[in-house]
Order: structure tokens, then sequence, then C-alpha cells
């Protein structure tokens, strides 16, 4: 059961991740010419696949999967609507908070001794490295 909580927490947060940019994007297509769409665009499609992950886990240990990112995703779309009025930077930097915010997320995660070996290991080997780059991805935004 406990695990199960756990894991529809992360969902919650890529499932905030997946609305966020999806924002983003549809931002960045408005003000054309902006490159960094081609970056943030497998970002996104990692954060849908880490929720297929998640909810196929959760759907497999008998559990019901969120479907909605609850208030973490209502925050990240006001952090992400101011953002995109205030201008790209901003719009990136909001988006590599949240990124972070997931890293933080999954090591916490990792360190609930309750945790099966099964979730353990899709955290460490798929879903925390992945975070990671996106958090180099966007760091490298940041820095052009």
């Amino acid at each position: 059961m406990h695990n199960i909580e756990t894991l529809n927490k992360l969902l919650k947060n890529e499932l905030a991740a997946t609305k966020t940019y999806q924002q983003a994007l549809d931002k960045l297509r408005d003000d054309a010419g902006l490159g960094e769409s081609k970056e943030l665009r497998p970002i996104y499609e990692a954060h849908k696949e880490a929720v297929s992950s998640l909810q196929a886990l959760i759907s497999r240990l008998g559990g019901t999967p969120c479907e909605d990112s609850g208030a973490w995703g209502t925050w990240a779309e006001i952090v992400q609507g101011s953002a995109n009025l205030l201008g790209k930077e901003t719009a990136l930097k909001s988006l590599q908070a949240g990124e972070k915010s997931g890293a933080e997320a999954y090591e916490e995660a990792l360190q609930e001794t309750e945790l099966s070996s099964d979730i353990r290991s899709l955290i460490k080997t798929k879903l925390l490295p992945a975070q990671q780059g996106h958090i180099r991805t966007l760091n490298r935004l940041l820095g052009a």
C-alpha cells in the first residue's frame, strides 16, 4: 500500500511536468523562431513516458493511478503561466525549478526503506537519470 502512495505522489509530479511542458511548448510555438522547443520536446516526451511507467506499475500493484496533478499541478500552471508572460528565461527557470523538485522527490522516494526493489530499480535506472538529464539540458539553455 505504501508503495502505491509513493508512486502516486511521483505520478502527480510527472503529470504536473507534462502539463507544464505542454504550456511551455505552446508558448514557444507562439513565439516563432525560438529553437528551444526542439530541446524541450524530448523532455516533454520523457515525462509522458514516466507517467505511463508509473501508471502501469501502480495498476500492476493493484492500485488506482491518480489522474491529475492536484495542487502541485495547479501551482506549476500558475508559475508557468506567469513565466510565459515574463519571457523565455523565466519560463526556462521555472521548468528548471520543477525538474529539480522532481529529482528531489525521486531521491526522497529512494530513502524509503519499504520501497520494493522493482520500484527502486525503475527510479534509479530510468526516472531519476532522465530528470538529471532534463536539468542539464535546461542549464545549457539558460547558459546559452
